[in-house]
């Protein structure tokens, strides 16, 4: 006897980075160094202030216990201020900041908070994975928006205003952008914001890249009534290297926040106590360490760049965020058929486009998440592979 999964995991498929990681563990139990330059977890610590306070907080007799479903008053005030400081924006710290555990999990509380069937969710592609992954397991019917080099990676909201839209719920948005590095600009909000008031929309932007190789830091709730029809998801993860801290936060209207407490509020039982107090710590960074981390990741990306070029790929060296989004050459079919031999030949991992969307298919993607020293091995284990192997 087999008892099945739900059918909502029919279209859901094992996340692609568990698949490969799987993969590379195995090469290297068999003595094989693969470098993997694919995967967008910051190597780099957190401020040591930030380290130092969770340990002396995780010893206090009285953090141990279940916290509150919204976070903690000092983490949601720091949110608050933070975004004042950066965004210019006034955020009621009591009843428009929603501290999450990652904002991985509010995309999926979004997603079971507002869609059901028959709704219809805007999904840009390419794009994260989970934006569809969410609004599938929601029970929502995913209508993709095409992204592509020729329109700035934007979504075209003219041809979208073609479509029928009548069932569409929400709109997922990542600007910065991942994979391509797009920055968005404050013209195209608005152009947003108004689109989704014209169709009952609710627009969602995803914006945990705004600080990494970005001096012009911009949210979409800066756009007048932008409240109206927006949420913004905002993660500690990549501004402050506290990935495996798992700390987000959903900004926005406090009623739409409500909706997402009750969900929540059913799935977890809050945030250890001491990572919420080291996280709103975190968020008091001076811009020295916005400014230095981006030192780090500005030569990263020199070399980044310095790879891709050796693979004759085409890619934009200004690009925002912490991975670098490149063409490939007209010699491969697609992404995965140049990391495949890139993996093969060169032990060396880089992402192929593909995973976000078909509009992927002809790129491949590399993070900065490592060493110096790791990409000038990369270069050089390339610059020994037979031209006819791997190099245009």
């Amino acid at each position: 006897m087999i008892i099945q999964p739900a059918k909502r995991l029919d279209n859901i498929q094992e996340y692609y980075f568990s698949k490969k990681l799987k993969e590379i563990a195995t090469m290297r139990s068999q003595g094989i160094d693969v470098l993997n330059l694919g995967i967008g977890s910051p190597d780099l610590p957190p401020l040591p202030d930030v380290s130092k306070l969770l340990g002396e907080q995780s010893l206090l007799p009285d953090v141990h216990a279940y916290q509150s479903y919204v976070g903690i008053p000092e983490l949601r005030n720091a949110f608050a201020a933070w975004y004042e400081r950066f965004f210019g924006i006034k955020l009621d710290l009591a009843s428009e900041v929603l501290p999450l555990i990652g904002s991985k999990e509010g995309i999926m509380h979004i997603a079971m908070t507002f869609l059901e069937p028959g709704d219809v969710a805007l999904v840009p592609n390419p794009g994260y994975p989970t934006y569809r992954a969410a609004s599938e397991l929601a029970g929502a019917t995913v209508v993709e928006m095409p992204l592509n080099a020729e329109n700035g990676w934007l979504p075209d909201l003219e041809a979208l205003e073609q479509t029928d839209l009548s069932r569409a719920k929400i709109m997922w948005v990542n600007y910065p952008n991942m994979p391509t590095g797009t920055h968005a600009n404050p013209g195209f909000f608005e152009k947003l914001i108004a689109f989704g008031k014209r169709h009952n929309i609710l627009i969602v932007n995803d914006n945990p890249y705004s600080f990494i190789l970005n001096d012009d830091y911009l949210s979409l709730l800066s756009v007048a009534g932008a409240k109206d029809v927006a949420l913004e998801l905002n993660s500690l993860s990549k501004s402050h290297n506290l990935a495996g801290w798992r700390v987000g936060v959903l900004a926005g209207r406090a009623d739409y926040l409500g909706h997402v407490v009750r969900f929540k509020s059913n799935m977890d039982s809050g945030m250890f106590k001491p990572v919420q107090m080291a996280a709103a710590l975190a968020l008091g960074a001076s811009q020295n360490w916005y400014d230095e981390l981006n030192n780090i990741y500005r030569q990263r990306r020199k070399l980044a760049c310095q790879l891709l070029k050796m693979l004759g790929c085409e890619y934009d060296p200004t690009a925002t965020g912490m991975f670098v989004w490149a063409k490939i050459p007209s010699q491969y079919q697609s992404g995965y058929e140049l990391t495949d031999l890139l993996l093969n030949e060169a032990h060396v991992f880089i992402t192929p486009g593909g995973i976000f969307g078909s509009n992927g298919d002809e790129y491949v993607r590399i993070s900065l998440c490592s060493k110096s020293e790791v990409f000038e091995t990369a270069i050089s284990r390339v610059k020994k592979l037979e031209p006819s192997t791997v190099l245009p």
